[in-house]
């Protein structure tokens, strides 16, 4: 909620209109925590028998009751936050609890991996490096305009799709709008360079951690599982994406009339404030060369290259697969950290307190995606996660894999909007989405790719994003108008989205 100005009394305020302002993600998940914790009362319990893969199998829905009367469920709701993160699951009983013996259920895992690649981004953008690459690379194809939307969007696109690159983009706005006006565009095209730009490399993520790494921990799948096909999506979105906004670029170019935004008043002095930017050190290069060799290894340890290789899933990993997952990659990004201050010469002080600031930053989203696993929690506790499956069961049986995997992302079109977190919403809805797969006969990496594509289309638009809002107000577009530039690839984005995860659950 907005605060009041200091001094101002119910008289004073009397008559004014509060902007409603959405709640934050951890508001939205802990009022989802007490629902869900009320309506387990009222739905029955219930469980299916497993096979070896711990995977339901179709017909096996029993009646079994939850443990325990109102006071034992009163204290897994005030336990949920707890169990979220390090819950153990009893292998006798099957309940999470903090203080049990069995198999680790919380998403402890996760919640250090999401910390570690915190602390590795902001000490990336502590050296300069990124930014200053960036920087260089519009004002080398400041001449050659549709080349320039192209190389900046694909970058984008390509740090979106490995590492989630989203708000990180508000920082370029004072850089591009006046490069754009400068070669006869307006503010759109900068707007739609940049949130387009990266929210395309967001939507079809490969490995990006924070939508593609939390959706496939909690589907109980690896981080490369579906990759080819999310890559395939890469490279056609992003050449669709760059094309829609190139094409519109030029028609403003050729005609300044056919602007939806037009020219404000100093357009014209500010492109001529577009600045020669520095020149990129040695150190910085280094720097570079480094994170990019980081997220290739990254790449290259969560594949499962026999599987990917051969397209069988239940192929022999090769001898020198890693298959790395969580714990292994937290590790590398904190040692990637240190590596890449060592390599900036940021000194011991600094580097010490940017990995501290950089983990800091990111205890929000870590910690939503705790809430949610704990919301999962007390469903598992409570038995009626089957229950809700038993119900969709009949529906989905039967259902063409086709249709499957574009249900799937309908489905989450309207949870990406209610829930405005990625993780949480990737945390809440995983454990009931992705075991569905395996009733329509397809695999768990199909409901993934549908999951975050969901996701990332809505957060192309949505005004409950700081990536659109933020963006079209440094840009000074309108909301309105940015809604009326992007609405036709909206469209076409959907269309080609239905018709990649159809055909993933085909041949999958």
């Amino acid at each position: 909620m907005e605060e009041q100005p200091q001094g101002a009394d119910r008289g004073e305020t009397a008559g004014t209109r509060h902007r409603f302002v959405f709640p934050s993600a951890l508001t939205v998940l802990a009022a989802v925590t007490v629902a869900v914790w009320i309506v387990a009362f009222f739905i029955p319990s219930g469980t299916y028998d497993r096979g070896p893969d711990g995977n339901p199998l179709q017909g096996t829905y029993h009646h079994e009751p939850a443990r325990g009367g109102f006071v034992h469920r009163l204290g897994q709701l005030f336990l949920s936050p707890v169990n979220g993160l390090y819950g153990v699951r009893d292998l006798k009983t099957g309940e999470v609890a903090p203080d049990a013996v069995g198999t680790l259920y919380g998403s402890a895992g996760v919640f250090l991996f999401v910390l570690a690649i915190g602390a590795f981004i902001t000490v990336v953008f502590a050296t300069g490096a990124l930014d200053r690459g960036i920087e260089r690379l519009a004002h080398r194809l400041r001449e050659r305009g549709a080349l320039l939307i192209a190389g900046v969007m694909t970058v984008f696109s390509l740090l979106g799709t490995v590492e989630g690159f989203a708000e990180e983009t508000l920082g370029f706005y004072g850089l591009l709008v006046p490069l754009m006006l400068a070669l006869g565009y307006d503010r759109m095209v900068a707007t739609g360079t940049i949130i387009l730009g990266a929210g395309i490399g967001v939507l079809t993520s490969t490995v990006n951690p924070f939508a593609t790494g939390v959706a496939s921990s909690a589907a109980g799948i690896s981080l490369g599982d579906g990759i080819v096909l999310r890559f395939a999506m890469w490279l056609v979105l992003t050449a669709v994406t760059i094309a829609y906004v190139v094409r519109y670029a030029r028609r403003v170019r050729a005609d300044p009339a056919r602007s939806l935004v037009g020219f404000r008043e100093g357009d014209r002095e500010l492109a001529e404030q577009a600045v020669h930017p520095p020149e990129l050190t040695g150190l910085q290069k280094g720097v570079l060369v480094l994170v990019a060799l980081v997220f290739a290894f990254m790449i290259f340890s969560v594949i499962p290259w026999a599987s990917a290789l051969s397209g069988k899933a239940d192929a022999t990993p090769y001898g020198w697969e890693l298959g790395w997952s969580f714990a292994q990659l937290a590790a590398l990004f904190i040692t990637a950290a240190v590596l890449v201050g060592l390599v900036a010469r940021l000194g011991e002080q600094k580097l010490s307190a940017t990995i501290v600031q950089g983990a800091a930053d990111f205890i929000s989203p870590a910690l939503v995606i705790v809430l949610a696993r704990g919301i999962t929690v007390i469903m598992t506790n409570a038995k009626i996660i089957d229950t809700v499956l038993h119900a969709i069961e009949g529906t989905v049986r039967g259902t063409p894999e086709a249709l499957f995997g574009v249900m799937v992302f309908l489905v989450n079109l309207p949870l990406a909007f209610l829930i405005p977190s990625t993780s949480g919403h990737a945390t809440l809805a995983m454990p009931i989405l992705a075991p569905l797969a395996q009733f329509a006969g397809v695999t768990r990496a199909v409901v993934v790719t549908a999951w975050q594509s969901a996701s990332g289309w809505m957060n192309l638009w949505v005004p409950t994003t700081a990536v659109v809002v933020g963006g079209v107000s440094l840009a000074k577009v309108g909301y309105d108008r940015y809604l009326r530039f992007v609405w036709p690839l909206l469209v076409i984005l959907a269309v080609l989205i239905c018709a990649f995860v159809a055909a993933g659950a085909v041949v999958s």
